[in-house]
């Protein structure tokens, strides 16, 4: 598999406001989220716990779904969840705050982009560590070997530019039965009467620090093929993703204040200056990825 991801992050953006004909929502589920953040990618739970143990507790936001007609489902907030039994099932992704981003060589814009994500470069800063998660390692592998539309293919038809998928086929780990995996990417809440407000917040994109990490503890304290939680691990991880202090969630709550304050998206600059001042990693910049044959960048 090669992509061309030099001036795109298609799948690390929401691009649907800049698009003539703005795509469909691709959640990774059959069945409906609740929020409307766009290509929410799903974390394993070992991935959750690395980056809990990283101090990036507060990098991380909950899913839940609405239920189908097939499903089992406990009602929270006025919504019918989909449900193990009565215990309401999530996955984890990574936060997207709006930042001044300029995907696609088009002028900087106010779009929802993933909080590590680069919004100058448009590249990845944990791209070359270990807490890179498999989803975005093995995309668009997943929609390749499903044969599903890709982002690229959806950049392209959209957007049009230069070719962004370069080969269709899939690595061989890419593994779509992962995105459904109880215990390991999708999780079991063991107490829908928690939940009561947090579900109409997540809705709302109102989500409180809080509500967050108590997903969060319990994804690090599933384990795979089970919906039992070890409680103390629950706890713990609970505890340090509420200590978190990352440079990722000072700068959400930079780029927040930003987006109320400063008008058009246009009038920032250098806006990854903007998180390197509260501490993110820089990156390499795309000559230092780009392939020296054609020109492509293929991180």
């Amino acid at each position: 598999m090669d992509v061309n991801c030099e001036g795109c992050a298609g799948c690390c953006i929401d691009w649907r406001p800049i698009a003539d004909v703005p795509p469909s929502a691709e959640h990774g589920s059959d069945r409906p989220p609740i929020d409307d953040t766009y290509n929410l990618a799903p974390l394993r739970s070992g991935e959750a716990r690395s980056l809990v143990d990283a101090g990036y507790g507060d990098a991380m936001t909950p899913r839940l779904f609405e239920a189908g007609p097939d499903d089992d489902s406990v009602r929270v907030d006025g919504v019918a969840l989909a449900a193990i039994g009565n215990r309401p099932v999530f996955y984890l992704g990574l936060r997207k705050p709006t930042k001044a981003v300029a995907p696609f060589d088009g002028e900087r814009r106010w779009l929802p982009a993933c909080c590590f994500l680069d919004p100058e470069t448009l590249q990845c800063r944990i791209h070359d560590s270990e807490l890179y998660p498999n989803t975005c390692r093995v995309y668009p592998g997943y929609n390749l070997q499903l044969e599903r539309e890709t982002e690229c293919e959806r950049v392209e038809t959209s957007i049009g530019g230069p070719k962004r998928l370069l080969d269709s086929t899939p690595p061989a780990d890419a593994d779509p039965t992962f995105s459904a995996a109880i215990g390991t990417t999708v999780f079991a809440y063991p107490d829908p009467d928690e939940l009561s407000g947090i579900v109409s917040r997540l809705a709302a994109a109102e989500l409180t620090d809080d509500d967050r990490t108590r997903f969060v503890g319990v994804a690090c304290g599933s384990s795979p093929g089970t919906i039992e939680i070890n409680e103390a691990a629950a706890d713990r991880y609970r505890e340090l993703a509420a200590a978190a202090d990352s440079w990722v969630g000072r700068s959400i709550q930079t780029w927040d204040d930003r987006a109320d304050t400063s008008g058009s998206a246009a009038t920032i600059e250098e806006p990854g200056a903007i998180e390197t001042a509260d501490g993110a990693p820089e990156t390499p910049g795309w000559d230092a990825v780009r392939a020296p044959d054609d020109g492509s960048g293929s991180p």
